[in-house]
């Protein structure tokens, strides 16, 4: 009876430390989900249309990368690590991404902004993060996002005051798709690592 009972007990404690494990390798992508979903966190947003007015005022925009824990990659932000830009022009910055390792490694970005306030404003047009990456050994690729910061930034009553946006993204590794489809990445060494469109 005693033993039915010890192996009932490791049973359960196993299931609970499985199911943690299990949810520590989803933490990313389930929070990553929950911020492109609800805002929260600074998230950005994406554009449906490309039309919008300028205003003369200008705002500094800094990146900031980094990696996941146990993320064999190297990542980095543009060089140029801060640019002034027009509110509703278009800004076009490259991200750099190398595998170092001898295996073909596939990741995912999760991504936000900060301040807070800042997030519904910061509008994506285009970027690396809308779809998983993935990097043969010794491949670098440079990664580009295409954005702007909405005009009605200064309608809010908190981010109206926003001078500066930090652009984030985390890479994290995911597992390999079965078939890869390897993404067309901007691979010339001679690419803009940061710069207005206009």
């Amino acid at each position: 009876m005693a033993m039915n009972k010890n192996t009932k007990t490791v049973a359960i404690f196993s299931g609970v430390a499985l199911f943690m494990l299990s949810m520590s390798f989803a933490a990313v992508p389930l929070y990553d989900w929950f911020c492109r979903v609800t805002g929260y966190g600074g998230t950005t947003a994406v554009a449906s249309s490309d039309t919008r007015e300028m205003l003369d005022e200008t705002i500094q925009i800094r990146f900031d990368a980094s990696l996941d824990r146990g993320m064999e990659w190297k990542f980095s932000a543009p060089e140029q690590r801060t640019f002034d830009l027009q509110i509703g022009d278009t800004g076009l910055a490259f991200y750099e991404a190398h595998n170092p390792t001898d295996r073909p490694i596939a990741g995912s970005a999760a991504y936000n902004v900060a301040p807070f306030s800042a997030g519904e404003f910061f509008v994506k047009i285009d970027c690396f993060c809308f779809q998983e990456q993935i990097l043969m050994p010794g491949q670098t690729v440079q990664m580009p996002v295409t954005f702007y910061v909405d005009p009605e930034i200064k309608d809010h009553p908190e981010a109206k005051f926003v001078n500066e946006i930090t652009l984030s993204y985390t890479f994290y590794e995911i597992d390999m798709p079965e078939q890869a489809e390897y993404s067309q990445l901007d691979t010339t060494p001679t690419a803009p690592l940061a710069r207005r469109t206009n």
